[in-house]
């Protein structure tokens, strides 16, 4: 059996912050797109020219791949956004069934001493002395007959 630890909120978080470096990322792709697509050449020549659209091609280049990643980034960011809401219902979920789990298991020992058999951990606090006072309690002497407790 595997077991999965993870914290919804953190991961909640963290697509949250992946979306604000997408909104960053792009709004700087979107400033620079004229600038490094559409070259000017330095001189009238030739190789002035061409080394303009050489670079000219390579910033279209740069501005596909950069679109491709921004694409692969959002559907990253929507399946981190995914799986936090997938980890906070499993949890409440499982929550929700190990508390009806406790409920059947606590029933009988609710009903016999007034409170449950597994707790939460604070059951056990002041109050505990007189729940158990409350019930009848009888031991046996040495001499083999049942004495009630003294109060």
């Amino acid at each position: 059996m595997s077991f999965v630890n993870a914290a919804p909120e953190t991961i909640s978080a963290a697509a949250a912050d992946l979306a604000s470096i997408s909104t960053t990322i792009g709004a700087a792709n979107a400033t620079v797109a004229v600038y490094t697509t559409r070259l000017a050449a330095a001189g009238a020549d030739e190789v002035s020219a061409a080394l303009a659209t050489l670079f000219g091609s390579h910033g279209r280049l740069y501005q596909a791949v950069s679109l491709r990643a921004a694409e692969f980034h959002e559907q990253f960011t929507q399946a981190l956004a995914a799986a936090s809401i997938s980890y906070s219902t499993a949890e409440t979920t499982s929550t929700a069934l190990m508390h009806d789990a406790l409920s059947v298991l606590n029933a009988p020992s609710q009903a016999l001493l007034g409170r449950p058999l597994i707790g939460n951990g604070t059951n056990g606090g002041p109050g505990q002395k007189a729940v158990l006072e409350a019930i009848p309690f009888r031991r046996r002497s040495r001499h083999g007959r049942f004495a009630e407790r003294a109060t």
